[in-house]
């Protein structure tokens, strides 16, 4: 008796690993949907499935509200020191140098000028990449040379925050960046300049007690966590349960703390409009 024997394995029997291209894809956070980066990317990094909005940096914001080919960026290579000596982990230095090496940022906020809607602007935008996106000296020096570029130009701010809060390593010299900044703000003011704060997520801290509340109009993007402290520790401060979605945009906007909240796609048309109205 002869025995059919296939020669040649022409179909899947599915036991067989298939290989997968690292990096293609990456999961949802929020409802847990695995997702093509390249289809997340297209939707400027949103869950198609949810509109969760994945945290991103400044180069994706200054591509989304600048018009293409119009961003200038301004002392680009700015670094922190450390005047303190500071050490935890490791010492502070060291931590500025694997971070600048790691992120290709050289600290926790960019800035910049160019068209959007071609409308000359002024953006300055945290990167929550580099150490928690926390505010230290550069990033008030920053944001004060945003401002008096906005000045210069009578071009409107809108200052984009990802923050845990301030930089802890750098101590009294990150909480003088409060006092600094809000002052040029009002100075900002008094010129009639436009500035928006846009908040994301998350804006915390010292950033929150600052800057990120002191705009015309206050936008925050969907599902934001924005606040002093973090709800954990608000609830171990006072004992109690806190209600559901504290502290997240959406709460802010009903308390009266946010004046709108924007989904992504939506941000520069938004913007654009409303520095039209305030014109």
């Amino acid at each position: 008796m002869t025995w059919f024997r296939r020669s040649k394995e022409n179909i899947d029997s599915g036991n067989q690993k298939k290989e997968m291209p690292e990096g293609m894809w990456t999961k949802c956070s929020s409802c847990g949907e695995i997702l093509h980066k390249g289809a997340v990317e297209q939707n400027l990094w949103v869950c198609p499935k949810c509109g969760f909005h994945f945290r991103i940096g400044s180069k994706e914001y200054f591509s989304i509200l600048f018009d293409e080919g119009t961003f200038k960026e301004h002392d680009a290579k700015m670094t922190s020191k450390d005047p303190l000596n500071f050490v935890d982990t490791k010492k502070y230095k060291d931590r500025i140098k694997e971070t600048i090496k790691k992120t290709g940022l050289h600290d926790a906020i960019r800035y910049g000028t160019g068209k959007m809607n071609k409308r000359e602007t002024v953006i300055a935008c945290m990167d929550f990449a580099f150490i928690g996106g926390s505010m230290g000296s550069v990033v008030g020096e920053k944001i004060v040379r945003a401002i008096d570029k906005s000045m210069k130009l009578k071009a409107p701010l809108i200052i984009i925050s990802a923050s845990g809060g301030a930089r802890m390593m750098e101590a009294a010299y990150s909480l003088m960046q409060l006092a600094k900044t809000s002052a040029k703000l009002a100075q900002l003011s008094q010129k009639k300049i436009p500035y928006i704060s846009l908040m994301t997520d998350p804006t915390t801290g010292g950033t929150t007690a600052s800057y990120a509340m002191l705009g015309d109009i206050n936008v925050a993007e969907p599902g934001a966590l924005i606040g002093f402290a973090g709800p954990r520790v608000i609830k171990q401060t006072i004992g109690k349960d806190l209600p559901e979605g504290f502290q997240r945009a959406e709460f802010l906007l009903e308390k009266g703390f946010v004046d709108v909240v924007v989904p992504r796609k939506d941000l520069k048309t938004t913007i654009s409009n409303l520095l039209s109205m305030m014109n």
